[in-house]
């Protein structure tokens, strides 16, 4: 394959100046490489040994260059060559790669090469190959355990890993300082995602002289173009060749090649002619000998003004047209290690190319981190992570051709685990997380589905303004402001989709289409309760409510006497103002307590409102803890760490009006059960009994409480849990994982579910969304 097009996306850059005398050129040169719409800025490490621009007293440290740069930038990628870990220990540099790549929303490239190593070429391998090893190892975020390397160059002896890249980055090597020897490009044949291309020195053109810049390969004049063209070939064919004794495609790796600028000869009186040549020259690079990334290197500013200008149009209109009329496929064929971990029954080489760079599929690095959510493990087979409307469209269209699960995630911590599935397609819109103030006076927000509500609460807070939502700041918005939202403003505030004022959807058909009560105001109806069976919701617009600091209560109680509790409990919440939300969890019996922990917030920052609200709920029982502290709002629903799980818990939830003493006594069962150490109850009630019941597709609106049990056996639960339905009237989506087909009627009780099964006919005829509660009608059966 070493003279044919690979194939691979043109990226065209430019080497940056990295000396002291002239600090601030690679920060103006990358900026104007983006202006000028160049796809990648690089950076070179050893100048002096390598690309022979800078003098090594000169020489600025690659990686802090390529830090300013990051900082300078936002859009062009960002790469080093010929980076050395002679005084970089590699489990230092993993967790500054890493960390700048997050910094540069995932831009960055590292390019490596071997060190000295006391001048030994093959310890100076193996010092990198272990290298490698090591920064792999650390940016595998999601294994088990510490990293454990003990090699003979570098030793790890228990690293805590992470954090893992952005995305999923590619790693380059280069001979670096030994151009002749065919040890780097054999260890880039079994491990690297990118080759920087090298000619030996003493390649020389048709007329005998040298070609300019021997070990990085410039282009050099028109005189020479074949024979570089040739020996850009031979050394395909050999890279070719070890990739095949390795067990990979060449399609696998990127090839890339340094341009020595003064070669191509911008800039004179004869620009016409020196471009049709540069552009000649160039493209038999990429169409005849496989190169994919061009980087400039040694430019002043007017020599990259005209490259960008005169050559790189028509450079990329020439090889565009190449290819289509080849047939050729464009693209970057994954590792085989990647393609051998995919799932049978998708197309994975038919992603559109807007959701390829950050797709993740079972192979790739960072897959851990996306396949499972915040309590379920799953095993998607792709995850799908479109960063805007249309791409949501692009994806939903494409995943429609796919004969998979399909699932839609926006935080991903949904109890019940119907955003993620097995070997099928998840729509993670986590990069869509947007929070935008459209008007104070009105208080009305954009919230984009992927933000947490920890976050929207730190956005808000500045303005004396919070959203009711949950108890946790890791959750969605997408999930929760669809199914509901009961939080600790709930009593006072109503549920977070009380707030909504209009919604942006991509229905199933792949229009997108407002919803409000002005504009589609039957599907506006139905995203407040059941969005998920209707839409794919990209924006949220919400009325917000100023809320200060507040009060917030941690009261833990012996509650032993659990059937009293639970009455008194509910009683007390029940009289208790509106501006006062609390939340109960309790546990099984330990030492023959039963211990039962209340999180109330008090909507006010005065002191002594706060008391006067929390005394009644002292006085249930005896306190074994207690604290209450005056705080912003954003300091109770504070942004986690993002988290995931392998577990596979069982929840039921019920709504109830009341804490019966019979509903109290079976409850109290169930908690000395040992069946579910998280049993809660929830305030369901106050201003959320303002909202007719049929205004929303939440229909339970007479409820005072949402109770839940979670546990880890089907069968202990399920049990306990039937024997208590008597007691409630209806349940919540959000908490509920019964299978069985009957739960839909307590989610969606009577006139909502045969109103929503008419949207449903309308907006989703053929069931696209069924992920979460399909509320399609079952097919009908044949006798």
């Amino acid at each position: 394959m070493s003279g044919v097009d690979l194939g691979h996306p043109l990226q065209l850059g430019v080497e940056l100046p990295a000396s002291a005398a002239d600090p601030g050129a690679a920060t103006r040169f990358a900026r104007r490489a983006e202006e000028l719409g160049l796809d990648l800025v690089v950076v070179a490490d050893d100048p002096d040994g390598d690309a022979g621009e800078v003098d090594a007293v000169d020489a600025l440290d690659a990686w802090t260059v390529l830090g300013a740069v990051a900082g300078a930038t936002s859009r062009v990628d960002l790469a080093t060559r010929g980076l050395r870990l002679d005084d970089r220990p590699p489990a230092v540099l993993a967790r500054a790669v890493a960390s700048l790549d997050h910094l540069a929303g995932g831009r960055v490239t590292p390019g490596l090469a071997p060190g000295a190593d006391g001048g030994d070429p093959d310890e100076a391998l193996d010092a990198l190959a272990e290298g490698i090893d090591v920064l792999r190892g650390l940016w595998a975020a999601a294994e088990p355990g510490p990293l454990v390397h003990e090699g003979r160059h570098h030793r790890v002896p228990g690293a805590q890993r992470g954090p893992s890249p952005a995305h999923d980055l590619a790693l380059w090597l280069g001979a670096g300082r030994q151009p002749v020897d065919p040890g780097p490009r054999v260890l880039a044949a079994r491990v690297a995602d990118g080759w920087w291309l090298t000619v030996p020195a003493g390649a020389t053109s048709p007329g005998g002289g040298a070609l300019p810049g021997a070990t990085t390969g410039p282009v050099p004049g028109a005189a020479g173009s074949a024979a570089r063209l040739d020996a850009v070939r031979r050394e395909q064919a050999a890279l070719d060749a070890d990739l095949a004794a390795a067990g990979r495609d060449p399609r696998e790796v990127r090839r890339g090649l340094v341009l020595d600028a003064r070669a191509l000869g911008l800039g004179g009186t004869d620009g016409a002619a020196v471009v049709a040549s540069a552009v000649d020259r160039l493209a038999a690079l990429v169409l005849d000998a496989g190169v994919g990334t061009l980087v400039l290197a040694g430019a002043t500013e007017a020599v990259l003004d005209a490259f960008a200008a005169d050559v790189v149009p028509a450079l990329r209109d020439r090889v565009a047209a190449a290819r289509a009329a080849r047939g050729t496929r464009v693209g970057t064929l994954r590792s085989s290690a990647v393609r051998a971990a995919r799932a049978p029954g998708l197309d994975y080489d038919a992603v559109p190319a807007a959701l390829v760079g950050t797709a993740v599929e079972p192979g790739d690095a960072g897959y851990a981190a996306v396949r499972s959510t915040y309590m379920r493990g799953g095993r998607p087979g792709l995850v799908l992570r479109p960063g805007d409307t249309a791409e949501v469209v692009e994806a939903l269209a494409w995943a429609r051709t796919q004969d998979v699960p399909l699932a839609i995630r926006s935080g991903g911590h949904g109890i019940s685990g119907r955003s993620t599935n097995e070997g099928g397609i998840v729509l993670d819109l986590s990069r869509m997380n947007a929070i935008e103030v459209l008007d104070v006076a009105t208080r009305r927000v954009r919230i984009q589905p992927g933000a947490r509500w920890g976050e929207v609460a730190a956005a808000l807070h500045p303005h004396g303004w919070a959203l009711t939502s949950g108890d946790y700041g890791g959750v969605g918005v997408g999930g929760l402001a669809t199914a509901g939202g009961i939080g600790f403003l709930v009593r006072e505030h109503g549920l977070t989709l009380d707030h909504l004022r209009a919604a942006e959807v991509v229905l199933a058909d792949g229009s997108v289409v407002r919803a409000s009560e002005d504009e589609n105001p039957d599907l506006f109806w139905g995203v407040r309760g059941a969005g998920a069976n209707l839409g794919i919701v990209t924006s949220f617009e919400f009325e917000v409510d100023e809320v200060g600091d507040v009060g917030f209560a941690q009261l833990v109680f012996d509650a032993s006497d659990t059937e009293q509790f639970l009455v008194d409990y509910g009683a007390t919440l029940e009289a208790a103002p509106r501006d006062t939300t609390a939340f109960l969890i309790m546990g099984p019996p330990r030492g023959g307590v039963v211990a039962a922990q209340v999180m109330a917030m008090v909507d006010s920052d005065d002191p002594e409102t706060i008391i006067e609200r929390l005394n009644p709920f002292a006085r249930i029982a005896p306190l074994l803890q207690q604290q209450v502290q005056v705080v912003p709002y954003p300091a109770v629903v504070s942004v986690p760490q993002r988290h995931t799980s392998d577990g596979e818990p069982v929840t039921r939830s019920g709504m109830a009006e009341h804490l019966t003493p019979e509903l109290a006594a079976d409850a109290a069962r169930l908690v000395r059960s040992g069946a579910t150490p998280f049993f809660q109850i929830r305030a369901a009630g106050g201003a959320v009994h303002d909202v007719p019941a049929d205004a929303t597709a939440y229909a339970h609106r007479s409820a005072n409480f949402s109770i839940v049990a979670m546990g880890s056996s089907r069968r202990r639960i399920d049990a306990i849990w039937d024997a208590m339905a008597h007691h409630f009237d209806g349940a919540y989506l959000s908490f509920e994982t019964d299978p069985r087909p009957e739960r839909l009627a307590d989610v969606y009780p009577g006139a909502t579910l045969e109103r929503l099964r008419a949207l449903k006919r309308r907006y989703d005829p053929e069931d696209v969304f069924r992920h979460n509660y399909s509320v399609a009608e079952p097919p009908a059966v044949v006798v």
